[in-house]
């Protein structure tokens, strides 16, 4: 299954108790649907206040018919969720394990005057930034590193090598996009990779700094976690299947 999202009044993706999540709601949904407990699994883990336009989602349930069940999740699901498809996957598939690649878009607002309508969707940086400067910096953030340092979980014990396949920076009038494709993310890994880039495209560190910041291994070596607003997920890919 794809949905997506506006993730404003969520306390994030991932089910908490005595919290608004996305998963959390569609879980119910569908075992009101199901009559049974349904457990999902999503592509990606989003923060709080992060938005998705295409979250794959995976579950075991009973055969019900697809048209069925996809009518009656769109007709129960609150208005900032969209169930865009429902299919059977193929065995053994798991939405976030089976994922060979998945991509990030940042959006900002690079004005003084400022966009009240899609103000929960853009960030609004005032100040004009260095967008050639950005594009240089990204291409030392591209490959295969151990991104630690861009991970705000300081327990992490599993590999933090990840490989970035590109970093594509795009303006329109006065709204840039950052676009980030890899083969996985760390918690916190996108937000704080524009927040480097945004504190170079301010003038407030070195492009020679993200080398200093892989060495060191260290999380306050990195940018500020850029806020979760602008943060959308926006394209997730399997090897054998698409779900777009």
């Amino acid at each position: 299954m794809t949905l997506s999202y506006d993730g404003t009044r969520y306390r994030g993706w991932q089910r908490l108790p005595n919290a608004e999540t996305v998963q959390g709601r569609v879980e119910a949904i569908l075992s009101e649907i199901f009559a049974q407990p349904i457990e999902i699994d999503g592509s990606g883990r989003t923060d709080a206040g992060v938005h998705a336009r295409m979250q794959v989602v995976s579950f075991e349930a009973e055969q019900l018919p697809i048209k069925k069940v996809l009518s009656q999740l769109r007709s129960l699901l609150p208005a900032d969720i969209g169930a865009i498809n429902l299919r059977y996957a193929p065995e053994r598939f798991h939405a976030r394990l089976s994922a060979t690649e998945k991509t990030y878009t940042y959006h900002i607002h690079n004005s003084a005057s400022p966009d009240v309508f899609m103000r929960k969707y853009r960030v609004q940086i005032v100040q004009r930034l260095d967008v050639e400067l950005m594009r240089q910096a990204a291409q030392r953030l591209c490959g295969t590193h151990d991104f630690i340092a861009f991970c705000s979980n300081k327990h992490y014990k599993k590999s933090s090598v990840r490989t970035i396949k590109h970093i594509k920076i795009e303006e329109s009038d006065e709204n840039l996009t950052i676009s980030m494709c890899a083969d996985g993310f760390l918690y916190n890994m996108a937000r704080i990779l524009v927040g480097t880039l945004l504190e170079i495209g301010l003038g407030k560190r070195e492009i020679d700094s993200i080398d200093e910041i892989f060495a060191s291994k260290r999380r306050e070596t990195a940018g500020e976690t850029a806020p979760a607003k602008g943060l959308c997920l926006t394209e997730v890919r399997y090897e054998h299947t698409d779900f777009r």
